[in-house]
């Protein structure tokens, strides 16, 4: 585990509660989150960058929005990458000053792009020329002047899942590096646009090491110094996101290092530095705690079911991803572990924690905690099954207060209208009698 979810007495805690009384108070699966290690995460990425002037760290909000996290990170100086007008006005709403917030994405939509322009944000990130002439013709309607950076697709492959990689021709996102400098010259002399940067961002969970990111940030580089050979301003670079976690095996880059890469590409050019960190900060932060419902012994295999389901956790059933999967308490000495597969309660067989996982004894009633489960864990759940969202907890020192309730299952159906003419007795759909 970390300094943050240590086990003390054999007793998982957070910070200085105990995980199990949590789970005694708000019941089971939740999510847990440590303001500690927010914040020394957070610290420890900006100050990576800090020998080399700082960097404006917008934290890729899609990984984590509960707003208490987000007033967390605003509180400690962070920025906010976004890619909906939702993740905007969360933003906005936790505190995050509208000069400290990229919009990104590929598909924003007139309304997205007007929200944008009503904030005065830091920089639209364009990724087409059809958004890029849009932008213009809603700037200069309002006589404004939209500050944009063109966001580059350099071709570079992440070393990531397939569903998660954003830098090769292929994606959908970002403009074509060879396309890069008829967009910036044509951004140029739009009304309504100030283009000032460039942005990339290849992928998330990077594999590679640094190679990914030194191949896309040397393509970016040679892009700057040929657009100001014509005569083109750049002043500014968005490095995007992508830095990975240990999650099981990896070994993702240290950031002073990923830092030092930054400042030793970029900065004799001389650009101001953004940077769009998300997973890296938050993942780390979190747990899912769940309590084994039945252990259950197949023909073939044994089985440990869980109340936590692929609608609270989708990554595995997604992405194949792996999660550690640890008990709240420590087995005693000499306990032998034994292999199992670890499943929800869905009717699907992809709602599928781990398979063939070396786990210690566990029973009917125990809990566990799925690690590093804080980033694209809740903020991905659904309802599906009609299982109410499980609350999220944010745990500071001895403290721990509920930042997402439960929704009671009468909450939940108030969301839905039946209308009127069903409410009558042997009602057919528009007035059509029965076959």
């Amino acid at each position: 585990m970390s300094e943050f979810f240590p086990y003390r007495d054999g007793e998982l805690y957070a910070e200085d509660s105990t995980v199990a009384g949590i789970a005694e108070a708000v019941g089971t699966p939740f999510y847990l989150y440590s303001a500690g290690a927010l914040t020394a995460r957070y610290r420890t990425f900006a100050e990576a960058f800090a020998p080399a002037g700082g960097a404006l760290v917008c934290y890729a909000v899609k990984a984590n929005s509960n707003l208490a996290v987000l007033r967390l990170l605003a509180r400690l100086g962070a920025g906010a990458d976004v890619v909906s007008d939702g993740e905007l006005r969360r933003a906005l709403a936790a505190g995050i000053p509208p000069q400290r917030i990229i919009f990104s994405g590929v598909g924003k939509t007139r309304d997205e792009l007007a929200a944008a322009l009503d904030a005065g944000i830091h920089q639209i990130n364009v990724e087409s020329l059809p958004e890029l002439h849009l932008l213009s013709e809603l700037a200069a309607a309002r006589g404004q002047m939209a500050r944009i950076a063109i966001r580059v697709n350099p071709d570079v492959d992440a070393l990531t899942h397939a569903k998660i990689s954003t830098g090769k021709k292929e994606n959908k996102f970002g403009i074509d590096i060879d396309e890069a400098p008829a967009a910036y010259r044509l951004a140029s002399g739009l009304p309504g646009i100030e283009p000032v940067g460039l942005a990339v961002h290849i992928g998330s969970q990077t594999g590679g090491g640094l190679g990914p990111f030194r191949e896309a940030f040397r393509r970016l580089a040679e892009l700057i110094v040929a657009l100001r050979q014509s005569g083109l301003a750049v002043r500014r670079v968005d490095l995007g996101g992508g830095l990975g976690i240990r999650y099981h095996a990896e070994t993702p880059p240290a950031l002073q290092e990923y830092a030092r890469l930054g400042q030793q590409i970029f900065g004799p050019l001389d650009v101001e530095i953004a940077c769009e960190p998300g997973r890296v900060l938050v993942g780390p932060a979190g747990l899912l705690i769940s309590r084994v419902i039945y252990v259950k012994d197949g023909a073939s295999k044994r089985f440990v079911i869980l109340d936590a389901a692929m609608n609270d956790l989708i990554r595995p059933a997604l992405y194949d991803a792996y999660h550690d999967i640890v008990p709240v308490r420590l087995p005693g000495a000499g306990a032998i572990l034994s292999r199992a597969d670890v499943v929800g309660p869905v009717c699907e067989t992809g709602d599928t924690f781990a398979t063939d996982r070396d786990l210690p004894p566990l029973a009917d009633g125990d809990l566990v905690a799925l690690t590093c489960a804080g980033a694209y864990g809740a903020v991905m759940s659904s309802t599906y099954n009609t299982r109410p969202l499980v609350p999220e907890i944010l745990v500071s020192g001895a403290r721990f207060d509920v930042i997402r309730p439960r929704p009671s299952f009468a909450d939940m159906l108030k969301l839905d209208t039946v209308p009127d003419w069903l409410m009558e007795p042997n009602a057919t759909p528009s007035g059509r009698g029965a076959a």
